[in-house]
């Protein structure tokens, strides 16, 4: 290991792909998703890395993990691969580069997590829509809230074969229900004129 998490993340802020606050608070919100990962998950995805976070830090935190950083920016896919070097995890850790609405079709990443987690990937309902593709039947979709968070409606979440969970303060943790449907995840302009809820 050539750098640390710290001095990674402190690296995609330079370039601008992590937003402003001390480094710490990245990485101690990370944690928040942590705790809702079941201790024998073994693959995880986490959509619009960005900068890596939350996905960087939760894979040093749990080597058991296997995982993919997707994000549509060959950029950042760039830096992302930069960085699972830097910090020692190319022997569990890839990184992918396109749409995550058509990555999720692609027989590869076809319901083969058991684990999504993402932080500002886009609206709630797309971040949703997107996140079914990925999961294996039963598995778990985290991702951030904003303070005091929202609204997730049953009825919606049930077009999307998903149920809430309870979660610590700051995630929404959703689980699948059954085989992802055919359907899901729609094309992007689909998603932005019909939005799931």
């Amino acid at each position: 290991m050539t750098s640390t998490l710290d001095a990674v993340l402190d690296r995609a802020r330079a370039v601008g792909f992590l937003g402003p606050g001390p480094i710490r608070a990245h990485i101690e919100h990370a944690d928040r998703y942590l705790a809702a990962i079941p201790v024998d998950a073994l693959r995880m995805v986490d959509l619009g890395s960005g900068g890596g976070i939350p996905g960087l830090a939760i894979l040093q935190a749990r080597p058991n993990l296997v995982g993919v950083l997707l994000d549509a920016s060959a950029k950042r896919g760039a830096f992302l691969t930069w960085a699972i070097i830097e910090l020692g995890m190319t022997d569990r850790v890839s990184v992918a580069v396109g749409r995550a609405e058509l990555i999720a079709h692609d027989p590869d990443f076809r319901e083969s997590f058991d684990v999504m987690v993402s932080r500002g990937f886009g609206p709630p309902a797309a971040t949703l829509e997107n996140a079914r593709g990925y999961l294996s039947p039963d598995g778990l979709a985290i991702i951030s809230e904003p303070p005091g968070g929202r609204s997730w409606p049953e009825s919606a979440l049930a077009r999307l074969a998903f149920a809430e969970v309870d979660a610590p303060t700051e995630i929404a943790v959703f689980r699948a229900i059954g085989p992802a449907p055919a359907s899901l995840p729609r094309k992007h302009k689909q998603q932005q004129r019909d939005p799931a809820f």
